[in-house]
């Protein structure tokens, strides 16, 4: 598996960023890829390069054509673990949220009992 680093280092970048957000929708080929942007097909590919090693997207050949879609959860993980690490106290806070929101019967609309 790819370390943390290298999705951080594919984040840094406007382009990857974008495909990123285009990939949200469902898969696309590598051509409809670089028709989304005023660079050259082998920049796309780098681009492309770098969010594969990094674990972001995966790859899929069909005939002469290849597809590419958003690796499930990877980003998600990933940036969730490192706002773990550094704002421990975020996740303290969003778990009492969540526990209240459940557990208190003014948060929920129900009326306690006496």
């Amino acid at each position: 598996m790819a370390d943390d680093s290298q999705v951080f280092k594919a984040l840094a970048d406007p382009t990857r960023r974008q495909i990123l957000q285009d990939l949200r929708d469902g898969e696309l080929t590598a051509g409809e890829i670089v028709s989304r942007f005023k660079i050259s097909a082998p920049s796309i590919s780098r681009h492309l390069n770098v969010l594969k090693s990094a674990e972001l997207v995966r790859e899929r050949r069909d005939a002469n054509r290849i597809y590419y879609s958003l690796v499930d959860d990877r980003l998600a993980l990933c940036v969730g673990q490192f706002l773990s690490a550094v704002c421990p106290e975020q996740v303290v806070l969003r778990h009492r949220r969540r526990t209240k929101s459940i557990g208190d019967p003014i948060s929920t609309g129900i009326e306690a009992r006496t």
